[in-house]
Formats: structure tokens, sequence, C-alpha cells
């Protein structure tokens, strides 16, 4: 049947290709079609089957065990030795702790270590030590009692006296009589008609007729304002002595009240304060 169907297939394509080249590519596919397809099946059924055996070769190179478990491979691990060994520093030895001698209650007996000698004297050495003595520096083998000290086994309480708190009186320091610089003060002595009408003052009562020659003087006068608004203790730094007393006598001379200075609780306090005075003559 199948033969009969090839020279049917073949016959068609003698008629397809009556009278033309059947060298042409298509003449020749129809023929070996056939040929073509069945190649190709087997070649698929043998990939398929050797992709099927594959896992079955790789089962049997495994090693199993004798209860017929598989054995996985373990891996391969290099172990190496170090290239700088750690090295432990020696245990430190501590020396004996030095023996504190018990005290005299308790018995003891000398546990030091005589120097070896050449003719060593054995005469001291005790042999028959009591179970109750303890290592000391000497041979004490009758232990006086420890003396009793009384510690109370009660506590006494009571109210007792309850000494009141020393109350110190507080004593009154007086007025503040000391002269207060200008950073101690909230507000500055003045002139009472303001530091223009003391300088205006200052200047009419000077007399400069025996300086007229110098060319020019200054000094800088010092003075403390009081409480009351008096001042005191004047005083001048000028280098020309005339020219100092000359200022002395003329703050003295002007008619005229302060008013105090004030720290920084308001209070009146004393205060210095600074007059410079300058002049220039054209001789």
């Amino acid at each position: 049947m199948k033969h009969l169907e090839h020279n049917q297939e073949f016959r068609l394509n003698e008629i397809l290709f009556e009278n033309r080249n059947k060298a042409y590519g298509a003449y020749v596919l129809r023929t070996e079609s056939d040929r073509i397809l069945t190649k190709a099946f087997f070649i698929g059924v043998g990939l398929l089957a050797a992709v099927s055996i594959i896992p079955v070769v790789i089962s049997a190179f495994k090693t199993v065990e004798s209860d017929g478990t598989e054995q996985t491979e373990k891996p391969f691990v290099l172990v190496l030795p170090d290239e700088h060994p750690v090295v432990k520093p020696p245990e430190k030895v501590t020396p004996p702790e030095k023996v504190t001698p018990p005290p005299p209650s308790v018995k003891q007996y000398n546990s030091t270590v005589a120097t070896p000698t050449r003719n060593a004297d054995e005469s001291n050495i005790i042999k028959d030590i009591p179970k109750d003595a303890i290592a000391g520096v000497k041979n004490d083998f009758v232990a006086p009692p420890a003396p009793r000290i009384n510690v109370p086994t009660s506590v006494i309480s009571g109210p007792g006296t309850v000494v009141p708190p020393k109350v110190v009186p507080t004593v009154d320091p007086g007025p503040d009589n000391s002269v207060k610089d200008a950073n101690e003060l909230s507000v500055t002595a003045k002139f009472e008609g303001g530091i223009d009408a003391f300088r205006n003052k200052v200047m009419n009562k000077f007399d400069v007729s025996a300086f007229e020659d110098e060319g020019s003087v200054n000094t800088t006068v010092t003075f403390i304002v009081e409480k009351d608004g008096t001042i005191s203790d004047i005083k001048t730094n000028g280098k020309d002595a005339s020219f100092n007393a000359e200022a002395i006598r003329t703050i003295k001379a002007v008619k005229g009240k302060w008013i105090p200075g004030k720290n920084k609780k308001g209070e009146s306090v004393r205060s210095y304060f600074k007059f410079p005075i300058s002049m220039k003559f054209d001789n």
C-alpha cells in the first residue's frame, strides 16, 4: 500500500515537472521528502533517548553505602599551617605572699624556712605541730585568750535633749562710706545746673594772667562727690604746680550743689568725678 502511494506521488511529480528542468530544487525536495522525514525522526528519537539516559549514567558513578543510601560528595578542604603561629606568653609566677602574723589569741607555728648551712642547728625544729595552729613567724602553742569586747545587744533610745540651733545675730555693717568708681554706679554724679554750667563757672573764676606766656597748660582735677552734694579731696595731676593750685582754688570757689551718684540698688553713694582743664594761649 505504501509502495503504491509512493508510486502515485512519483507519477504526480513526473506529471507536474514534465517538460521542465528536473534539476530544479522543488523536484528534488518532493522526491526526497520521505527520506528526509525518516532521517529526522530517527535523529529526534536518538536525542530524546540520550537525554533520558544521562541521569542514569550519572547516578551509576556515585558510590553507594552499605545500607543502600547515596553518599553525597564531600568538599575537599585544604588545611595549611599558620605562617605565624600564636605563641602564648608564659604564665606569670606570683611569689608567695608574706606571712602575716596572726593575732595573739591564735596558736601558731614558725613556718619560716631556715637558711641551709653546713652545721645546721636542728634543736629548734618542732615536729609535733598542733592541728589548731596556723602558719606564723614564731612558735606559740599557748595562745593567751583574746580580749573581750563589750558589744551592746540592745539599742538604748529616748527623746534626748534637742539643742536649738545657734542663731547668729546679723550685724548691721552701717552706712557704706566707700568711694565708688564709674563702673559701680548706675547713675553718675552731676552738677545741679549741668556740666556746661559748671564749666562756665570754672572758666569765669580761673585767673589766667599768670599762664599767658606758657603757650598751653592742662591738668585733670579729681574730687569726691559726697552723699550730701558737697565735694572733697580735690586733687590734680598736671605738670605745672601753679596751674594745679589755681585749678584747685577755682573748683573750691565755684558755688553750687552736686547731685550724688547712685549704686546698682539706687542708693546715694560717694563717687569720684574727673574734670579736665586745658588752656591754650596765642602769643
